[in-house]
């Protein structure tokens, strides 16, 4: 296997996790029967975002690296703000 072949792997490996987090929330929601953005989606949003960064970088592609660099911010940033919730719910 080449090493572009490995990249292309990581690159697609990246893609599938970031569309997976849409199968996700839209079977979380058609469970509940309302729309819902479970944890989950943002777990596969930031693990697609950094491995697509990846590959980005090793493209050298500046959009695609500027897009998913801003992406992972967010991402982690909501991952921050909901486990800050869950922890303030929880305090007494």
């Amino acid at each position: 296997m080449t090493n572009e072949q490995i990249w292309v792997g990581i690159g697609l490996s990246g893609q599938l996790l970031f569309s997976g987090r849409w199968l996700v929330q839209w079977i979380t929601s058609e469970r509940r029967r309302r729309s819902v953005i479970p944890l989950a989606f943002w777990y596969f949003s930031i693990a697609g975002s950094l491995t697509l960064l990846a590959y980005a970088l090793y493209r050298m592609d500046p959009v695609f690296i500027l897009g998913h660099v801003a992406n992972s911010v967010i991402y982690i940033r909501n991952l921050v703000l909901l486990m800050r919730e869950k922890r303030l719910a929880a305090a007494p």
